[in-house]
């Protein structure tokens, strides 16, 4: 794609970095085939070659978003099937990003949608806040029967993210999982450190999770640290285009990495999240133009692995008989396209004596996307009901999954159990079962 910005522009290693990623198109247009808005809508605009050429001339003439410009790059779900598809290595990522960063500071948006999003930017990577709003959420449920459907694809309504918003709050909060500063020693000889992000939405909404990779891991010789003061890895906040707030994040959870892994040394950095995983292999990139942190954040980029990518390192007795629970498998968008872990998981599961099934267009997303399931409720909605569909075509007893966002939308539209994959991995090698399962191996 030919570009025409000014030198004085190229200057800003973000529009230089945006003339690279522009230059690399070549408008071939396989992204739209799986594109999930453009699935779904069929706007070219809606699809990553139109919101290209709607970010390109933005940038190229350094022009304030547009409401119509906005409206598009906001239905971006950022699930990257895109960069899965795309031939030419276009990183589509780092370009939408830099756009929501151009929108939200060049881009007022009407009073009640900014009220939202700053309660969103706020409550959301604050866990006892958030445990808070979604106690406050329970009492407010019946009333959202009350609120009608008013939103549209093309429109949502503040109505209506209120209507969702409610609707996605559990009807009961488990209990507090262990607290930022425990070390879990493992089972016999130590075979390996690690630290385990605690996250901010997860460990309010399922610490089930994180429980369960510490068992498996000390189980097999791993000792866990849970960092204390660690807080959110600036994933919310970083694809809501706040990317100061983001950074200042990252800045806080890199410090307290690398003093870890100099005072007792780090295998890995585990994350049990893949949209927060993607986020921070991606430290590198967002710090790179920061003097004081640029090689600090390379390094803990380095050391974040996904908890699958760690225990299939690990020397795991798995089960020797087959068991006849079928698992239907849902990728993450954050974990096959950002992190591009495909097979492993399902690999991990087989392994663990369960029948896994693939599900249909496992490509297309969710419709979790972070909050996009809270400010683009109806085109979530869609999605969700489309994955649920394909779910059920296998007919499976359990759904695994390894992101909670994805877990959280796909368990609104199915009875069928959605347990975090790392929950099957731990009960197969001797853990307990997890709470929504009644069958037993």
């Amino acid at each position: 794609m030919k570009t025409e910005f000014s030198l004085a522009q190229l200057a800003d290693p973000d529009v230089a970095e945006a003339d690279k990623i522009l230059r690399a198109c070549v408008h071939c247009g396989f992204c739209t085939a799986t594109c999930p808005t453009y699935v779904l809508l069929g706007d070219e605009l809606d699809s990553p070659r139109g919101r290209i050429y709607l970010i390109k001339e933005m940038l190229e003439k350094d022009q304030p978003p547009t409401a119509d410009v906005t409206k598009h790059i906001d239905r971006c779900l950022s699930c990257l099937a895109c960069m899965t598809t795309c031939p030419s290595g276009v990183n589509y990522m780092h370009l939408v990003d830099q756009a929501r960063v151009r929108v939200e500071q060049q881009y007022r948006r009407p009073l009640m949608e900014r009220l939202l999003r700053a309660v969103l930017a706020v409550v959301l990577p604050r866990p006892a806040l958030f445990r808070a709003s979604l106690m406050a959420a329970r009492l407010g449920k019946p009333l959202a029967r009350l609120i009608g459907s008013a939103g549209t694809l093309q429109a949502p309504t503040f109505l209506s993210r209120i209507k969702a918003m409610l609707a996605l709050a559990p009807d009961r909060l488990p209990a507090a999982g262990a607290p930022g500063g425990t070390v879990f020693s493992p089972d016999g000889p130590r075979r390996g450190r690690i630290a385990l992000l605690q996250g901010c939405a997860q460990q309010v909404l399922a610490p089930a999770i994180n429980a369960a990779a510490i068992r498996l891991l000390t189980r097999h010789g791993i000792e866990v640290v849970l960092i204390a003061d660690e807080g959110c890895c600036g994933s919310l906040t970083h694809h809501m285009g706040r990317d100061d707030d983001a950074l200042t994040r990252a800045r806080h959870n890199i410090d307290l990495w690398v003093a870890e892994a100099d005072r007792g040394g780090l295998d890995a950095i585990l994350v049990t999240t893949s949209g927060c995983g993607t986020t921070i292999k991606d430290y590198g990139y967002m710090l790179r133009e920061d003097g004081a942190y640029a090689a600090k954040a390379a390094r803990v980029a380095a050391l974040a692995q996904d908890v699958t990518e760690y225990v299939a390192g690990l020397e795991i007795a798995w089960p020797q008989r087959r068991s006849d629970i079928v698992v239907a498998y849902h990728s993450a968008c954050s974990l096959q396209h950002g992190q591009k872990i495909t097979q492993l998981p399902k690999e991990l599961l087989f392994k663990s004596g369960f029948v896994v099934k693939d599900i249909a267009e496992s490509h297309l997303c969710c419709g979790s996307a972070g909050t996009y399931n809270i400010l683009q409720p109806e085109i979530a909605g869609r999605l969700r009901e489309r994955k649920v569909a394909n779910i059920a075509a296998v007919e499976p007893d359990v759904i695994a999954a390894g992101n909670i966002g994805c877990m959280v939308q796909i368990s609104g539209g199915t009875t069928v159990p959605v347990v975090h994959t790392i929950e099957l991995l731990d009960w197969a090698t001797g853990g307990p079962g997890p709470g929504l399962l009644n069958k037993r191996l």
